[in-house]
C-alpha cells in the first residue's frame, strides 16, 4: 500500500512540475507558433479577411486609392477601402491636407472622406494592364 501511495506522489508531482507558466524557451528567446500559411475557406478568419489582391506585380497606392473610387460617394465601404490603403493616425488638430497621405490625420470620418475623396479624383487615371 505504501509502494502504490508513493509511485502516485512520485507521478503527481511530477506532472506538476511539468505544468510551467512559463512558456517552452529554446535560448533566451520564447518559442513561437507558426500558423500555416492559407486557410479554408469556411473559416471565420477567412471570411474576416478582405480579398486580397491578385498575385505578380502589386498595386501603387494611387492604383488602390482609384480602386475605391468605384464604390457608392458617401459610403463607410469606401471610407474603409480608403483606410485600408491608409490607416487612420488622427490628430487632435490636423494641419490643411497637403496630400493624401495627411487625410488620415483627420479624426472626423465624413472630413477624411472628403479629404480622400478629393485628391483620389484629381489623381490622373492610370491606364489599365
Amino acid at each position: 500500500m505504501r509502494m502504490i501511495l508513493a509511485v502516485a506522489a512520485v507521478l503527481y508531482s511530477a506532472s506538476a512540475f511539468a505544468q510551467a507558466d512559463k512558456p517552452p524557451m529554446v535560448g533566451d528567446k520564447p518559442l513561437v507558433q507558426v500558423k500555416p500559411k492559407g486557410t479554408k475557406a469556411g473559416t471565420t478568419e477567412a471570411a474576416a479577411k478582405p480579398a486580397a489582391a491578385p498575385k505578380g506585380k502589386p498595386q501603387s497606392i494611387a492604383a488602390r486609392l482609384q480602386a475605391c473610387l468605384e464604390l457608392d460617394d458617401g459610403t463607410k465601404d469606401r471610407l474603409n477601402c480608403y483606410d485600408a490603403v491608409m490607416p487612420p493616425a488622427p490628430k487632435p488638430k490636423p494641419a490643411k491636407a497637403k496630400g493624401y497621405a495627411d487625410c488620415r490625420f483627420f479624426k472626423e470620418e465624413d472630413e477624411r472622406l472628403a479629404c480622400f475623396n478629393g485628391f483620389a479624383e484629381s489623381i490622373p487615371k492610370l491606364p489599365k494592364t
